[in-house]
Parts: C-alpha cells; sequence; structure tokens
C-alpha cells in the first residue's frame, strides 16, 4: 500500500453524568496504543488522541477524519467509552458529556459512524471497539440480542475488532458494574500482540489484522477474560498493522503422558448461560429475591471435569497445532481444547462435564428495565477440563402492569374523581408500588390533568434518585336525577 496511514483514538473515562461511572483505562490505554501504533519500526501511524472530550468534539473529529480520503489509505479508529442503548436498542458511544435522557444530542450514534464509514473513500477501515454493548442491537429498530456490531458497523473495505458481544450492565453481588474490566483487557491484548509481535502468527514479520484478532482472542481466553473478542472482515486485500522483528516463540512440544499418571489437557471456561425472564413492572421497581431451576453442566465426579480416564494419552491436535482455532471459530476436530484424548474418560465421553438440574437463587435490583441483563458471577456450568464455571445472565422482559405505565424513569396512572372534588380540589388515596398515598388533588382541576409526584416514580438503576409519578385526573359525569 502507498497511501496514508493515519489512526484516531478516542477515549472517554471521565463523565459529567453522576450515571455513568467513571473508567480508569480508557486514557492510559489510547496513549499506549498510540505509542505502539506511531512507533516507525512497529505501525509507523501518524496518531490523534481525544481525550474526555464532549460528544461535538468527539463527532466532528470523527467526520474530519474520514473524509477526503484515498482508496489507499489505511485507516484506525479505536474508541474506548461506555457503550449505552436507548430504549429503541440503538447504540450510542458516550462522551464525557453524555446524558441518558438525551443521547441523540449528548453521545456519538452508532448510526453517524456506520454512515461516515460508508462515505469514506479508503478501501481498507479497521475500528477497534472497546466499549461495552459492541454487540449490540441494529440501529433504528429493535432487535434480538443475537444481532450484533457486524450488522451495525460492518460494510465492505472494513474490518471490526469488538471487545465482547455482551450488554452494558450487569449486577455482581450488590455492587453495579460495567462488565468491562478496568484496566481494559481487550487493548491491552492488542498492545501487547503489536509491541512483542507475539501477534504475528505465520513468522512472517508483519501483523495482520486477522493474526491481531487470533492474538486477542487468545490472550483473553487463556487469562479467564469473562468477555469474548469478536472479529468481522470484508476488505479487498490481507492489511497488515505492524512489522516486527520479534517472531513468535512455539509452544514447547505436547508429550504423551505416562499410563500410570492421570493425564492433562487444556482447561478452559464454561459457555455462560443467558435466560430471559418475565418480570412484572411492580418487581422491577422493588426488587425481587426468588429462585429458578437451571439445566447446566457439572464436573464429571468420575474424571474430576478432566474428560480423561487414568489410562488415557493425551495428544496435540494435528489440524490446529495445539492452538484449539481453526480460522475464527474452534477447532472441530479438538473442540478448541488443542488436544485430543485417546482412550477418554467413560462417564462423560472426554467432556469433562455431566448433564444436571439445579435450584438457583437470584436477586433483581431495584430499577433493573427491559432488556438489561443481570450478571451471577460463576453460577453456570462448570469449565471443560477442569476451568472456571461460567457465569449466568438473566434478561429482563419487562412486564405491563394493570394500573401503572413506565415511561423512562416516570410512572403514570390515572385516577377518577367526583365532580365536586374536582371543583374544591381535596385528597384522594392511591396505592403505589410503595403502599398506599394521598395524593393532593388542585381545586379547578381539569379532565385530563396531569398531578405530579415527586420521588414516588421508578428507581434509577445503580443510584438513590427516583422518577416522577404522573397522575392523569379524570372526573366522573354527573349522575342524571
Amino acid at each position: 500500500m502507498t497511501g496514508i496511514r493515519d489512526a484516531l483514538l478516542i477515549a472517554t473515562g471521565k463523565y459529567d453524568s453522576g450515571r455513568l461511572t467513571e473508567l480508569r483505562s480508557p486514557g492510559a490505554d489510547v496513549a499506549e496504543l498510540a505509542d505502539v501504533l506511531g512507533d516507525p519500526a512497529i505501525g509507523w501511524f501518524e496518531t490523534k488522541q481525544l481525550v474526555d472530550a464532549p460528544a461535538y468534539k468527539a463527532t466532528r473529529a470523527i467526520e474530519e477524519f474520514f473524509r477526503a480520503r484515498s482508496t489507499d489509505d489505511l485507516l484506525v479508529l479505536h474508541i474506548s467509552c461506555h457503550g449505552v442503548k436507548n430504549d429503541d436498542g440503538e447504540l450510542y458511544l458516550a462522551a464525557a458529556d453524555t446524558e441518558l435522557d438525551l443521547l441523540g444530542s449528548t453521545a456519538i450514534p452508532a448510526a453517524f459512524l456506520h454512515e461516515q464509514m460508508n462515505r469514506c473513500r479508503a478501501k481498507s477501515i479497521i475500528l477497534l471497539l472497546d466499549c461495552c454493548f459492541s454487540g449490540a442491537a441494529l440501529p433504528g429498530m429493535k432487535a434480538p440480542a443475537t444481532v450484533d456490531a457486524k450488522e451495525q458497523l460492518a460494510g465492505s473495505g472494513r474490518a471490526i475488532l469488538t471487545a465482547t458481544n455482551r450488554t452494558e450492565y450487569a449486577w455482581e453481588g450488590n455492587r453495579f458494574l460495567e462488565l468491562e474490566p478496568a484496566p481494559s483487557r481487550f487493548t491491552e491484548a492488542i498492545i501487547h500482540g503489536l509491541r512483542t509481535g507475539e501477534a504475528d502468527r505465520d513468522g512472517d514479520g508483519r501483523v495482520a489484522v486477522d493474526e491481531l484478532y487470533d492474538h486477542v482472542f487468545e490472550r483473553l481466553r487463556d487469562s479467564d477474560a469473562k468477555q469474548t473478542p469478536r472479529y468481522w472482515a470484508d476488505l479487498e486485500y490481507r492489511v497488515f498493522l505492524a512489522n516486527t522483528a520479534i517472531p513468535m516463540q512455539p509452544d514447547p512440544p505436547v508429550t504423551a503422558t505416562a499410563k500410570t499418571a492421570w493425564p492433562q489437557r487444556r482447561a478452559r471456561r464454561g459457555t455462560d448461560a443467558l435466560i430471559r425472564l418475565d418480570v412484572a413492572l411492580k418487581d422491577l421497581a422493588l426488587g425481587k429475591v426468588d429462585t429458578l431451576k437451571i439445566n447446566t453442566k457439572i464436573a464429571c465426579g468420575s474424571c474430576q471435569g478432566l474428560g480423561t480416564a487414568p489410562d488415557s494419552v493425551v495428544e496435540r491436535c494435528s489440524r490446529c497445532s495445539g492452538y484449539g482455532l481453526d480460522g475464527e471459530v474452534d477447532c472441530t476436530e479438538c473442540a478448541g481444547f488443542g488436544t485430543l484424548i485417546r482412550n477418554p474418560c467413560a462417564v462423560c465421553g472426554g467432556d469433562g462435564l455431566v448433564d444436571t438440574t439445579r435450584t438457583m437463587t437470584y436477586r433483581l435490583p431495584r430499577g433493573v428495565t427491559n432488556g438489561m441483563r443481570v450478571r451471577f458471577s460463576e453460577q453456570g456450568e462448570a469449565g471443560p477440563g477442569g476451568g472456571p464455571a461460567a457465569d449466568v445472565y438473566i434478561e429482563v422482559v419487562e412486564q405491563p402492569d394493570a394500573r401503572f405505565e413506565r415511561h423512562g424513569r416516570d410512572l403514570h396512572c390515572t385516577v377518577t374523581v367526583a365532580p365536586k372534588l374536582a371543583r374544591t380540589g381535596g385528597v384522594v388515596d392511591l396505592a403505589t408500588f410503595d403502599g398506599m398515598r394521598k395524593i393532593r388533588i388542585p381545586g379547578g382541576v381539569k379532565p385530563g390533568k396531569k398531578v405530579r409526584v415527586a420521588g414516588l416514580g421508578f428507581p434509577e438503576v445503580g443510584g438513590e434518585g427516583r422518577g416522577n409519578l404522573m397522575v392523569t385526573v379524570e372526573v366522573t359525569k354527573a349522575m342524571l336525577l
């Protein structure tokens, strides 16, 4: 390639809104990534950093970055921040001044990012998206959780690496956390692969985009990070991000274990489980503790979850050379373990796991709304090969209430009063989610008038604030004598 190599690195860790928690890693991450990409011996990119900027500056920088480009240019856009969704499932990237109730004017819409990349003439655009919700729904429509960032942001001449396909927020114990750890393991894995040269999988002295993904995937998997990076590409030719003079060191050869010892195989983390649960609006407002039965897998008692028997032999998989990957997916020959078992455990057939049904107690915190997912760490299936247990996610499906409707953080209901009370004003009793409350009706109220009661609305997730209770007053018709 003879075009320009440019990189724009956007990081937002500090937020004006108290509803978005501060992230410690983005600023430091992009500084280190800029150092690697800008190194003439590695990436030889011209880099620009934008840290903790408001939305209007970030969108302007993105538009300027993609305009007036040549078809031979190679562009890298890295964004590290919170990812958020509106009620319609549209993805937004949070900026320093983002307000969750005003996403359209205070955040970076994924639709805007998609439009700018579509208009760009460069045939090689690499997007590194390090945020929660990086695998969210299609912009402009409600979509199932299986629709992801590929369909939001992918296009011809484009490659995308995302940190995870999980949702924005999760609860763990009594703490409210975003799924992405701090510091970011995703960006750290990118930096590590480029700086050390370990991402050069074929040893040709260059790091291609697909090789970088393989390195990130394996590094996160080996570190037991509770996230699965994703990769999509539609490039006209293979794109190289960096040079390296440090060849990847091959793994030491795997030797067969003596039959008198218990053979080992690579441990892997279990597969996360997603349960969609219908929850009443009242339970979402007040929180809920309950139990449910889940079908899961536990470690085989016969082989202690290893999948091997005392007389088994473990051999390196010849198809994937022990890496466990066949391109972007698990090797079908060894199921991603990198090893094959001769004479596996007779009870579990080498899986190391057996099926079971158990009861799990769960707690839904106050203020969780439709589509949010609650994480229960290590409550899922056991890890194959003796690896760590997976997580269970409960995705809330909000059920309608007979008397109240939720609009954002406000609850709406209707009360009907007699004509005399409507003329003179007075107090009526109203059964709310918080119990019986007295609502004052002003004199001379007209039918359809709304009365606002502060502090009786829907709770703010992870905070102390609550919305309003909006009471629509209707007046009964006078009886004819």
